[in-house]
């Protein structure tokens, strides 16, 4: 696979800038670093992103996450590892990054509300708009991962 664009950051910097402010605002809420992970992996999968899976599988390797949890994600609905609040994050990260196909349904907001706070749940909703964004970028300018 070819890049389509060699250097995709540099064409439009604001644009990327406000990309990366969205990003930092979500990590200094009070989401937990290890969730958020989870959420752009989750949603990483469902897109078929290598790029994003690279590197958030990299960044949650760094915080702590354990191999089990990440080899695990992609059938999380039947893993008894993820906690209630986990759970409820991936389920509204599927519907979410499924959107045409589930409309967002209400059993699954009723968890996001049952686990988070109002504030999350606008920064819950936020980052799985934000990573389904880059992996949108990343797939279609056919970004390439790191080796190894």
């Amino acid at each position: 696979m070819t890049p389509r664009i060699e250097a995709p950051y540099k064409p439009a910097p604001d644009a990327i800038k406000a990309m990366m402010a969205l990003e930092a605002a979500i990590k200094a809420s009070t989401l937990e670093p290890a969730l958020i992970e989870l959420v752009k992996m989750r949603a990483s999968q469902i897109n078929g992103c290598a790029f994003c899976l690279h590197m958030h599988s990299t960044d949650a390797r760094k915080g702590g996450e354990t191999e089990m949890r990440l080899y695990l994600l992609s059938a999380w609905h039947e893993s008894s590892l993820y906690t209630p609040r986990e759970r409820a994050a991936l389920a509204w990260t599927d519907a979410l990054t499924l959107i045409s196909e589930t409309g967002a349904p209400d059993e699954d907001w009723d968890e996001v509300k049952a686990h988070f706070s109002e504030a999350e749940q606008v920064n819950l909703t936020l980052l799985i708009g934000a990573i389904n964004a880059w992996n949108r970028f990343a797939i279609g300018l056919r970004m390439q991962h790191p080796k190894g």
